[in-house]
């Protein structure tokens, strides 16, 4: 059976992107002892089990089978392709799918209200059960039996390139070609399309980067940044990536002087290597596309014997005319360290730096907003996970500490020392995280482009209008418990959280006006933390088993009078967000289960009402089992589930996603006349097996996730979803689609399929070398920071 693809309602229009030029700047061909580290492997097996016991014992002995292939050939192939080698497979009677571990009174991608709540600990403990047995059994040798004339596993799609394109699901972008996709091409691989043409005259395009970071730690690209010729309201960027080899997921921050402007991070690449391109709005930086910048893109990535990939970029920019939207921010200033001018990145590392800038705002503001972008690297990649302070020595040194300060994490905005607003940040999981095998070719959700969080400081204008330098400080904080039921929030935290943060400003046309009023009212009753866990040992006295549960709840409120040009008007922000997480940790924590339901409401109320309103919910379940050998050997298997909610209503700093329907005929009107705001909802779900031999250098994985995307156009009354404007469905097996389809408007717009038999069973991967460095448990290291840091 054929792939099949369908395309309807609107035509599909090839975009201008990138020159693939970074393929050929791809290191050159690996030696043979080289070839020896990037292709010696035998091909893998997916099994069809349905029972977590079974499961794991198939993975087990298909683990034991292929190191003593890998062991038993390896010296013989010194280095030569095993594409021609049999297949193998393990017999495994009566195997059914995995399932995910139940966890009662806790759903997974459903908000869990706190008076619901029901601990894990039963559970748990029955799960620990079958998986104590099953680790019981895979401490004795284990036999496979071959399947006999097995055929070679098929190849898995391929790009025009050759390479694999992983891509990140997300909503259609506006560019002078037209409303703008990233979709499934006949062949089975991503490409971007234009769904449906538009005419713009005067559009221009600009090359901000080609670049490859190889040992780039330290060096961030710098590069000069000319406005163009044509006449522009309206930017674009494409980032366009290429990487074949061994190497760990990175985090990238691109600023425009000391003005931290986009954050992503790159995909895990593989022997024969992946391309990636992302389309991103950032119209809402005309501030700084209007004048000449310094352009600082920090991608820090380490080159060795082992780590053998560069990322190789280009960074483009289009410029185009379109109709009027909000208007721009008149000034943006930077909460950073500043360090542009030396040509460096300009990040807060927390908690060792003292993220605090001292600013003096111009006196004719009318409105203020402050957005914080952050996430947590090293030991607190995984924070989502991390277990309560008082328990982190829970299994004793044979297994390590375990990482602390509780599952929660706030990010604080301060403002001459009182606190204006906080982040709770949505837990991404970039590609090297829990298993590689759950990331290719769908990354994790926001990967691609991390989203910021805004925060509305109107109320503090009468104060920060006085022409006098005021103090903003970022903090990331956590929870200490005193070992029973009660916890306070603390400024420590494992390392490290980079941060930045910015202050959009739009102003008086006087100006000579000055902004006046009263201080800021702050309504800021202390946090709601509940807290309970419960040790379990075994039969020696030895602990075994931790269970934990953790409440948070916070509300806040400012409010102050202010004058602008424009006459007299009450600003208020608010803020009310719950967190549930329920955890545990089973067999000295080989299994690891969270459960975690983040919500928030965020509103901005000003002259006419409400300005700005944003309601978000983050779902996740995450249960992981690693194994380790005596011989060094690992496995790590995974069942992941997550989603993201976020309604928007009002003036967003950031683009809102209607701007490419207002194009459309079918949506126009619709847009201009009825929709004020925007629901995004997405759910991501994946299973994945990972076998790893860091002493023989080869590792494989496979894996199943799907994920499914809508965006919804909402009208003012209650945030009601009236319209359906983007949809997407997409599921892939072993770094191949075999399922995508896509609506605009309602309309398909395509359809493709694939029978899962032409996949492959398994697929190689390069980076991750332990089990911590992609649980953030286990033997091994973290991965490092490489980042630029303040020093």
């Amino acid at each position: 059976m054929s792939p099949s693809i369908k395309n309807t309602g609107f035509s599909r229009v090839a975009t201008e992107s990138p020159s693939e030029k970074s393929v050929a700047n791809e290191p050159s061909t690996p030696s043979t002892s080289e070839k020896g580290d990037l292709y010696a492997t035998s091909p893998g097996i997916l099994y069809p089990v349905h029972s977590l016991k079974t499961f794991l014992f198939a993975v087990l002995a298909s683990c034991t089978l292929l190191f003593w292939l890998l062991t038993a050939c390896l010296p013989a192939i010194d280095g030569r392709s095993t594409e021609n080698l049999p297949s193998t497979a393990v017999l495994v009677k009566g195997a059914e799918p995995l399932k995910a571990v139940p966890v009662k009174g806790a759903e997974p991608l459903k908000a869990v209200p706190v008076k619901d709540a029901k601990p894990l600990k039963a559970d748990l403990a029955k799960a620990a059960e079958p998986l104590k047995a099953v680790l019981a059994k895979a401490a004795q040798p284990l036999k496979a039996v071959l399947v006999k004339d097995a055929e070679p596993a098929p190849a898995q799609a391929a790009s025009p390139s050759g390479l694999l394109e992983v891509f990140q699901v997300y909503q259609p972008v506006l560019t002078p070609r037209g409303v703008t996709d990233e979709t499934i091409a006949e062949n089975g691989s991503s490409n971007t399309t234009a769904i449906a043409p538009i005419e713009v005259t005067g559009s221009c395009q600009a090359l901000l980067m080609e670049h490859s970071f190889a040992f780039s730690y330290g060096l961030p690209f710098v590069g000069n940044y000319t406005p163009p010729e044509c006449k522009f309201n309206r930017v674009t960027m494409n980032f366009t990536v290429t990487s074949r080899g061994r190497q760990f997921d990175r985090i990238a921050l691109m600023y425009f002087g000391d003005t931290e402007v986009w954050r992503t991070s790159t995909a895990e690449p593989s022997a024969t290597g992946i391309r990636w391109e992302y389309i991103k709005d950032m119209s809402h930086y005309l501030y700084f596309w209007n004048s000449p910048q310094t352009l600082i893109f920090d991608l820090g990535n380490l080159i060795d014997s082992t780590y053998t990939a560069p990322f190789n970029t280009t960074l483009t920019a289009t410029f185009f005319m379109d109709q009027e939207t909000d208007e721009p921010a008149s000034l943006i200033i930077p909460i950073s360290t500043r360090r542009g001018a030396d040509k460096a990145a300009s990040v807060f590392t927390l908690p060792a730096d003292n993220a605090t800038t001292t600013v003096s705002l111009p006196r004719n503001a009318n409105r203020a907003v402050f957005s914080v972008s952050a996430c947590g690297q090293m030991t607190e990649e995984f924070w989502w996970s991390n277990v309560l302070q008082s328990v982190v020595d829970t299994f004793g040194p044979d297994v390590g500490t375990l990482y602390g300060y509780s599952p929660f994490r706030e990010v604080q905005v301060l403002i001459d020392g009182q606190l204006a607003g906080v982040h709770w940040p949505f837990p991404v999981i970039f590609t090297g995280g829990i298993n590689p095998g759950l990331w290719r070719p769908i990354v994790g959700i926001d990967a691609f482009d991390l989203r910021e969080h805004e925060i509305d400081i109107t109320p503090w204008l009468p104060i920060l209008s006085d022409g006098a330098e005021h103090s903003f400080e970022i903090r990331v904080v956590g929870i200490v418990d005193d070992g029973k039921s009660s916890g306070t929030l603390t400024q420590t935290v494992g390392s490290s959280w980079l941060v930045t943060g910015k202050i959009f400003l739009w102003l008086d046309e006087d100006p000579n006006s000055i902004t006046a009023g009263e201080a800021p009212k702050v309504l800021l009753p202390e946090p709601t933390i509940e807290l309970s866990h419960s040790v379990k040992q075994n039969s020696t006295g030895a602990n075994e088993t931790l269970t934990y549960n953790v409440n948070v709840k916070r509300s806040l409120s400012v409010s102050s009078v202010v004058t602008t040009q424009s006459g007299r008007f009450v600003s208020t922000w608010t803020q009310s967000l719950s967190v549930t997480n329920y955890g545990g940790l089973i067999d000295f924590g080989a299994m690891q289960l969270n459960n975690q339901t983040t919500t928030g409401n965020d509103a901005s109320l000003g002259a006419g009402g409400t300005q700005y309103k944003s309601s978000y919910t983050y779902p996740l379940y995450a249960n992981s089992t690693y194994s380790v050998q005596p011989s060094g050997n690992f496995t790590i298997e995974a069942d992941l589930q997550q989603g993201l909610d976020l309604a928007v209503q009002g003036k967003s700093v950031f683009p809102t996603g209607l701007q490419p329907f207002a194009r459309l005929p079918e949506s126009a009107s619709l847009v201009s006349s009825a929709l004020s705001g925007t629901f995004l909802s997405t759910r991501l779900k994946g299973i994945a097996q990972y076998f790893g031999s860091p002493a023989a250098g080869v590792s494989r994985s496979s894996g199943r996730t799907s994920q499914e995307f809508s965006f919804t156009g909402t009208s003012l009354s209650e945030g009601t979803a009236d319209s359906e404007l983007y949809y997407r469905n997409v599921d892939a097996v072993n770094a191949t689609v075999v399922r995508d389809y896509e609506s605009l408007v309602r309309v398909e717009i395509g359809s493709y399929e694939r029978p899962e038999d032409d996949v492959a069973n398994a697929q190689m991967v390069k980076g991750v070398v332990s089990p911590k460095a992609a649980l953030g448990r286990g033997f091994g290291e973290h991965k490092e920071l490489l980042v630029q840091t303040n020093v």
